[in-house]
């Protein structure tokens, strides 16, 4: 449940994506007012660079946890070990990805699901 969850969770941030371009100034500029540095904008092809970038990224963490959940329902062994990975990575992700994060590796160390992907 929690990779259906992330999956979720990450296409509907991508969708939102093309709407984050004034916010990346105005968080330089906050982050730069909070730390008395000199103000840093970024220009329209640095905002339009990092959107892209950031697309790429989370359409590849998208693919990712969809094909770990379907090997995962399909009882594949590399699908619970990536499991593992995305909930240690999971975890950093303070306070919502802890908690999947922790549900993913209990879930992960579970007996039946190693069992279950062992076939």
């Amino acid at each position: 449940m929690p990779l259906l969850v992330g999956l979720f969770y990450n296409a509907i941030s991508l969708l939102t994506l093309p709407f984050s371009g004034d916010t990346l100034n105005r968080v330089l500029e906050q982050l730069d007012a909070a730390t008395g540095q000199p103000p840093v904008t970024l220009t329209p092809e640095q905002v339009m660079t990092v959107l892209w970038v950031s697309f790429f990224l989370t359409a590849a963490l998208i693919l990712l946890l969809y094909f770990t959940r379907r090997a995962v329902l399909e009882g594949r062994s590399w699908g619970r070990v990536a499991s593992i990975v995305i909930a240690v990575l999971s975890l950093l992700l303070f306070p919502v990805g802890t908690v999947m994060g922790i549900v993913m590796l209990i879930g992960a160390f579970d007996r039946d699901v190693q069992a279950y992907t062992r076939r």
